[in-house]
């Protein structure tokens, strides 16, 4: 329903970062899985316990491959900043991003040369002092943060001043990270990219992903309990493998829905 009654909906994976490729090869893996819960059920109904605990390990396995694949995919929405409430949606707002991000960096630095509970005001006083007295590294240090905080002031009154586009901001902090004093700062700065509708698109993907996720954990503790080292597979377990093989399915069922919707029709329908 989002992505058909909003036009703007993002559906580029480059720019989404979904991995179809990944979501084809989850979608794989809990087919497979599917079916070897039905073989060890079956094992179950014939007495061969030793079989059917080999494949509720199966079973247990390409869950686990499942969720690190799916750890994977969301490492790099991490690692790009596509998380619900962390997305510009337009260039303005990725211009102020930027000076958030920057003034982050400024803080972080200052309390670590300066560390203890004083107000910032105050230890900038105190560094602005030391700096006219140390010597070495340290002086260094102290005129590195200096100038960048010098560069961080100049970017925050453009930007409350509204003098700063998008290409310009990126075309700063460019020169920021190829400066030899600054780019070691700077390093953990990127310039967010804006997404139309990108906010509501990460909340509905991890909405979405995260509660499958969960189910798959729950399914996993389901075959787990009949796994335990200290439990013996008998005829006392075959209805909890059975119901427990019916939720499994149920999860698998949510997924060849999940799959389509988030990565192979957005941008093809």
């Amino acid at each position: 329903v989002l992505y058909f009654g909003s036009p703007g909906w993002p559906t580029d994976p480059h720019v989404t970062h979904i991995i179809v490729e990944a979501g084809a090869i989850n979608t794989f893996v809990l087919l497979t899985s599917s079916y070897f819960v039905v073989v060890a059920h079956e094992a179950m109904a014939l007495k061969n316990y030793a079989k059917a605990k080999k494949f509720l390990v199966f079973t247990f396995v390409l869950a686990c491959v499942f969720l690190g694949i799916k750890a994977i995919e969301y490492t790099g929405k991490f690692q790009h900043q596509i998380l619900p409430g962390q997305i510009p949606e337009t260039d303005l707002q990725a211009v102020r991003m930027l000076r958030d991000d920057m003034e982050n960096v400024v803080d972080s630095r200052l309390n670590t040369l300066i560390p203890g509970d004083e107000r910032p005001h105050i230890k900038q006083s105190m560094l602005l002092e030391e700096l006219d007295t140390a010597e070495g590294a340290r002086q260094a240090e102290l005129a590195a943060w200096r100038q960048l905080y010098e560069q961080f002031s100049k970017y925050r009154e453009d930007v409350s001043a509204n003098r700063v586009s998008y290409d310009q901001a990126e075309e700063r902090l460019h020169q920021w990270h190829e400066s030899e004093i600054l780019g070691p700062l700077m390093s953990s700065v990127e310039m967010r990219h804006p997404i139309v509708y990108g906010n509501l698109f990460a909340s509905t993907y991890f909405l979405m992903t995260g509660f499958h996720a969960i189910h798959v954990i729950v399914g996993m503790i389901l075959f787990g309990a009949c796994l335990m080292p200290w439990t013996t597979l008998d005829a006392n377990w075959t209805d909890w493998v059975e119901n427990s093989g019916l939720y499994w399915h149920f999860v698998d069922l949510v997924w060849i829905f999940l799959f389509p919707l988030l990565y192979i029709i957005p941008g093809n329908i």
